[in-house]
């Protein structure tokens, strides 16, 4: 399957209180790109991705959100490349089967 490479600013979740989650958007036009190379989404709309950032390499899903996905960065994945919200990041996603 293709990898969908974009670059995107880290943010985080302002509506979650108790817990802390980052996310970065992927660009509309290339969400569309992945939602027609990945097939049937998941539960939720979600769609399984294999995710590189730095030298981070991670298997998640990437979730419909305003007419696009969002992709949750983990926290071992932010301080392991030395990324705070604000920052932008160069990521890459393929999606997956598993």
């Amino acid at each position: 399957m293709e990898d969908f490479s974009f670059t995107a600013e880290l943010w985080q979740w302002e509506a979650q209180t108790t817990s802390s989650w980052f996310f970065v958007s992927l660009p509309a036009d290339l969400a569309d790109d992945l939602r027609m190379e990945a097939g049937p989404p998941r539960g939720f709309g979600s769609i399984r991705v294999e995710v590189v950032i730095g030298s981070s390499v991670w298997k998640t899903s990437v979730f419909p959100s305003d007419g696009t996905f969002v992709l949750p960065v983990k926290k071992p994945v932010r301080v392991k490349e030395g990324i705070d919200p604000g920052d932008t990041v160069e990521v890459s996603v393929r999606p997956i089967d598993d």
